[in-house]
Formats: structure tokens, C-alpha cells, sequence
């Protein structure tokens, strides 16, 4: 049975249908440890009650390989059709070639909040003192900014066709030869994502929402969007929101109970501070590339990408996928750690409203780094752990549910 949205709300029946892509590179092998966790997790936590009955669907390279198309118009209606999805790594060429196969699925469904959440999970190896203080969730606008892909090679007709109209009509200086890219950042993606991090933040009893941004150099766009998110936070939320300023103009520093502090951190600052005091962050919201690069850098603080959970979300639907690379190198040597997309299912657990799998999931993770036994990536830098592979590390977790 497929799940369905109503009025802005899930209803999820007990045996329910998703579809998952199973990624290329270590895809299939990361993929196969996490939905036997996934399984197991359903059964423990419900028992013959609820269920899941896959459904694969393709994109990236096996896409290509089935359908000529790297991501089928019958991928994209599938996840449309169940609203929830999975997803494994995709491969995107660097330099040449398609453009994002992982863009394209945000940008052609809607899906305009990249959420990721970053906290650490002990004992996992960090290059931070205190890495415990870091427990964070990004709100990564997800469909335009620089990623909107909107750019002319350099030499090109294009390229020098948009070069004469800046510099004739709009009076740039412009390098000879140059490539150019656009960077839109608007008013209505701005606010819908800066909103859904408000929400997040309200409904889990967060204390601050912090805007990240550039907007000191790019007044126009990453300025805009400091502005457009105090406003969107003062239009719709002005009995739960106060800002920074005026707890301490009003407040004498102490924001009053049960509000939601709203700030703003310049990009490059915010860098900073999230390594020195990350325990001053709760939700952060961004526009598209400072996201990609901040929850990368989060990631790191707490033991790497293949730790980090990641889902793409809109108003129709949600894919939930493993936030790092393909790392072709692995593929079928069932080496990798499958962590990013067992969490990441974690989360679509919680978004389906099944917490007690989503749980038992990350408990159950958690205990089994603490075992020692654990995948090649955390082995060689924890003391006494086992190495083992991806598959056994899978059948631990569920041992240890």
C-alpha cells in the first residue's frame, strides 16, 4: 500500500510500499546492509504489524544501463506516487559529461529542504576535543543558488553573448574569456525553507535558528536571503520567534521561555564558530552551496560523511538518501560503511512516524561501535576494534536490536 498526503499530513499504513534506488559504485553493497537493518528494525519494533515491501527504482548508472536515461520519467512518478523514498549514492562526472543526477532528482521534484542532521554518535574517532557539543540540523536550500545550474562555458557563443550583454547593457567588467554562471536566490524559496527550519526547531523544542549567509559581499542574493528569513520568521511566527537583537535589547540577553531565538552568523564566521563553540547552534538555514560545504565540514567534526544522514524534502514527497560518494574504487568489495544510509533511514523511519524502528536503529548503531566492531573506515582509527565488512557489520546491528 502506498502512503499518502493529506491536508499536509502522512498517513502511512501499517504494510507499506517504498521505493529505493540502490546507488552506483558501493551503492549495492551499502544498500543491502542497510535494508536488512531496516527490515529487522520494523520487525523488532512491531512485529508482524507493519512492513515494507521494496520497490527498486532506477538512476544513475543502472539507470542508464536498463533505460538509456540516467534518471527515468518513471523514477521520478514512482517517489511522486509514494511520496517516501531511499536512495544510495549516485555518480556525477566532475568537469563534463551529465550534471547531477542528485541535483536533478531535488530540482525535478521540488525537493526544497536538504536536511542533515549532525550529532555525534559515540565512540566514533573525531578530530574535535568536545565533540559531543556538536548536534546540529542544516536546512540547505536545495533548488536554486548556484546550483540552479545556469552557466556558459568559457569560449563558448554563449558564454560571449552573455558577456557583451553584462558589459553593454548592464555595464560589468568582465575577464575576456570568462565562464559564467548565474546565482537566482528568490523570496519564495528563500522563506518556505527558512520556515521549515522554524517548524523543526518548534516542534522539537530547539532554541535557535541561525541564518548563514554571505550577504556583507552579495548584498543582492545572499543578502537577500538573511533579510527574506527575518522576515518569514516575523510573517508567520511572531508569537514563537524573537530575534537576537532584541533579546538583548528587550530582554537583557535572556531570550523569554519556550522561544525560538532567530540570528544570523556571515558564512565564513560561522565556520569558525561552529568548531569553537558549536553548542550555540541548534538549526542552521543556508542558502544551497554554503549548506553543501557547512554540512560536510559538520560531518567531519563528528567522524566523516559516513556517518552523516541526509533527506531531501518537499511539499509532495521526501527521498531520504546516503549523504557521501559512489567511491567507485569499493564497489562490490563490501568494504564501506553503511552508516550514512542506515541513519538516513533512521530518519525516514521518523518522518513516516515509525520512531520506535528509527530508535531501536540508532541505538542499536550506537552499541555497536561501542562493541568495536565496525567497517574498515573506523577500525583503523579505534583502538583494539575488529574490522569487519559492511554485511557483518549490518548483521551486528541487528543482533544487537
Amino acid at each position: 500500500m502506498k502512503i499518502k498526503k493529506e491536508d499536509g499530513q502522512l498517513n502511512v499504513p501499517d504494510q507499506v510500499d517504498i521505493p529505493f534506488i540502490e546507488g552506483d559504485g558501493t551503492g549495492p553493497d551499502i544498500w543491502h546492509a542497510a535494508r536488512l537493518v531496516f527490515d529487522k528494525a520494523v520487525d523488532k519494533a512491531y512485529g508482524s504489524d507493519r512492513s515494507i515491501a521494496w520497490i527498486e527504482v532506477l538512476a544513475g548508472e543502472k539507470g542508464f544501463n536498463t533505460t538509456g536515461a540516467w534518471l527515468p520519467e518513471e523514477t521520478l512518478d514512482a517517489i511522486r506516487e509514494h511520496v517516501v523514498a531511499i536512495k544510495g549514492p549516485l555518480t556525477t562526472p566532475v568537469g563534463k559529461g551529465i550534471r547531477s543526477v542528485n541535483v536533478a532528482i531535488r530540482q525535478k521534484l521540488d525537493l526544497f529542504a536538504c536536511v542533515r542532521p549532525v550529532s555525534y554518535i559515540e565512540p566514533v574517532p573525531s578530530p574535535m576535543k568536545q565533540p559531543e557539543k556538536v548536534d546540529m540540523v542544516i536546512f540547505r536550500e536545495n533548488t536554486e543558488d548556484l546550483y540552479a545550474g545556469i552557466e556558459w562555458q568559457a569560449g563558448s557563443d554563449d558564454a560571449e553573448k552573455v558577456s557583451r550583454f553584462l558589459k553593454e547593457e548592464m555595464g560589468a567588467d568582465l575577464p575576456p574569456g570568462a565562464g559564467i554562471g548565474i546565482k537566482p536566490i528568490s523570496a519564495a524559496n528563500t522563506k518556505r525553507l527558512v520556515a521549515s527550519a522554524i517548524v523543526h526547531a518548534i516542534d522539537n523544542g530547539l532554541s535557535s535558528v541561525t541564518l548563514m549567509h554571505k550577504g556583507n559581499i552579495m548584498k543582492f542574493t545572499e543578502g537577500a536571503f538573511r533579510q527574506w528569513g527575518y522576515e518569514v520568521a516575523a510573517e508567520r511566527f511572531a508569537d514563537k520567534v524573537i530575534t537576537e537583537a532584541d533579546v538583548y535589547e528587550k530582554h537583557d540577553g535572556h531570550p523569554p521561555e519556550g522561544m525560538v531565538v532567530i540570528k544570523d552568523r556571515i558564512a565564513d564566521m560561522l565556520f569558525q564558530q561552529v568548531l569553537l563553540r558549536p553548542d550555540e547552534f541548534q538549526v542552521i538555514a543556508t542558502p544551497n552551496l554554503n549548506g553543501d560545504y557547512l554540512s560536510d565540514a559538520l560531518a567531519a567534526q563528528v567522524g566523516g560523511l559516513g556517518m552523516a544522514p541526509g533527506a531531501n524534502i518537499g511539499d509532495i514527497c521526501a527521498v531520504f538518501e546516503a549523504t557521501h560518494g559512489t567511491a567507485p574504487k569499493y564497489a562490490g568489495q563490501d568494504k564501506v560503511n553503511p552508516s550514512s544510509l542506515i541513519l538516513s533511514g533512521a530518519m525516514m523511519f521518523d518522518f513516516m512516524g515509525w520512531k520506535e524502528a528509527a530508535e531501536a536503529i540508532r541505538r542499536s548503531l550506537q552499541i555497536t561501535i561501542k562493541d568495536g566492531t565496525v567497517t574498515y573506515d573506523l577500525a583503523r582509527q579505534i583502538s583494539n576494534a575488529r574490522e569487519v565488512k559492511c554485511s557483518v557489520f549490518a548483521e551486528r546491528i541487528v543482533d544487537n536490536f
